[in-house]
């Protein structure tokens, strides 16, 4: 039977990043030995605490509210007041089924284009698309670490339309690592109120800090205009479990109804076990503290020594701060590459699968220009179990090791 698609979904691929773990994986199974830098995913296993809450929980088979298990709501609105200082109430907190249905709501429910930091996560385009919104991509510096400046801001602002716009921020970032400082948000802040910018400010890896300073949301500093997302997949490892939670301003509880709506008419709620289950992340979390600061520490191990090991091959990177992503890029083997036919981010990554076994992805994926020779690299192909403090970098990571060998070797 013929089909006739939306077109907006016509021309719509599979994520990056679901697409680079099924191929790794599809290729590892047939016996190949490949460097996964390309993974989102945290290496550790769920914590314990919440490991049994599961098993405790799995009776529960009903339906709970579109907006939340009351119970978790609560838990989360206690969690963020005393973690970062947020103003909020378990009335302004909603919870999903993953970061995607809960970011695709609100661009669904909040008029305006997007603005986007290039670069950014993989999803926030496609689904802006989707929806038939206009997407603007800001171009950011390496000098800045890729963190988005006032400036830069500004000046898209001034180009675009009048009237409501949306600004996702991802802080700490994937995929470049980097931390926004108190500063730029405050700056950002200002011409967010000045231009209608309404900020989606997607902090999953808030917990995963190891720059030098605090972390400050951009609730603290725009709490008006800020709508924060966070959730367990990246501090807590529990990506598929797939839960999320959004917490709405005061100055936008008029969002709450029609988002319930939308909930209802959609997903109508989610995993009652996984609510229940995720109850203790939020409510118990000084418990948990240890375990996860144990973790962050990995991560910073893994993740600085990748760089250094990147740096040492002569790619170009920015220091990393947070989160478990390193974006290099690759500009100063240009005329090398070039000799081999290699003149976009995409055909780089091909060739660094295909050829070397190391599977990355092209910044194009993140709204970097197709011939900016740069990849992210998630250098968590690892368990992290014999970690120790101050233990060398390939003792403890010797995948990681082999991967920038390889790279280097492809380069060579």
């Amino acid at each position: 039977m013929k089909l006739s698609l939306n077109p907006r979904v016509a021309e719509l691929e599979e994520s990056a990043t679901l697409k680079i773990n099924q191929t790794t994986k599809l290729m590892r199974e047939a016996g190949e030995d490949v460097c996964h830098l390309g993974c989102a995913e945290s290496p550790f296993p769920v914590p314990e605490l919440l490991q049994q809450a599961l098993r405790e929980n799995t009776h529960h088979k009903s339906y709970l509210p579109g907006q939340g298990l009351p119970e978790l709501r609560e838990a989360v609105a206690g969690f963020f007041r005393k973690e970062f200082g947020y103003d909020v109430d378990m009335d302004r907190v909603f919870v999903g089924p993953g970061s995607k249905e809960l970011l695709f709501d609100l661009l669904y429910l909040l008029e305006g284009p997007l603005l986007v930091p290039a670069p950014s996560w993989v999803s926030y385009g496609p689904q802006t698309r989707m929806l038939g919104k206009p997407v603007q991509s800001i171009l950011t510096r390496r000098g800045n670490g890729y963190r988005l400046q006032a400036e830069e801001l500004e000046r898209v602002c001034q180009a675009t339309e009048s009237g409501q716009k949306l600004l996702i921020l991802n802080n700490p970032s994937n995929p470049s690592g980097s931390v926004h400082h108190a500063q730029e948000l405050q700056e950002l802040a200002e011409v967010c109120r000045q231009h209608h910018v309404i900020v989606i400010a997607d902090e999953v890896y808030a917990l995963v800090n190891f720059s030098d300073r605090p972390f400050v949301g951009m609730a603290t500093l725009y709490p008006e205009g800020t709508v924060v997302t966070s959730g367990l997949s990246k501090a807590f490892s529990a990506g598929g479990w797939r839960l999320r939670v959004a917490l709405l301003p005061e100055a936008m509880t008029d969002l709450a109804q029609p988002w319930g709506a939308l909930v209802s008419e959609t997903f109508s709620c989610t995993s009652a076990p996984i609510q229940y289950a995720a109850i203790p992340a939020f409510a118990e979390y000084e418990t948990l503290r240890p375990e996860v600061e144990r973790c962050v520490t990995i991560h910073r191990a893994a993740t600085k020594g990748m760089w250094q090991a990147l740096l040492g091959i002569g790619l170009n990177c920015p220091e990393p701060e947070g989160a478990f992503y390193l974006f290099p890029d690759f500009e100063p083997f240009r005329e090398k590459l070039a000799a081999r036919n290699i003149h976009t981010s995409t055909a780089l990554a091909t060739q660094l699968l295909e050829k070397a076994k190391v599977a990355v992805l092209p910044g194009s994926a993140f709204y970097m220009s197709p011939e900016h020779l740069s990849v992210r690299v998630s250098p968590v192909d690892h368990t992290g179990a014999s970690y120790e403090t101050g233990s060398e970098f390939g003792q403890t990571f010797p995948k990681m090791v082999e991967a920038a060998q390889r790279i280097g070797l492809f380069l060579n």
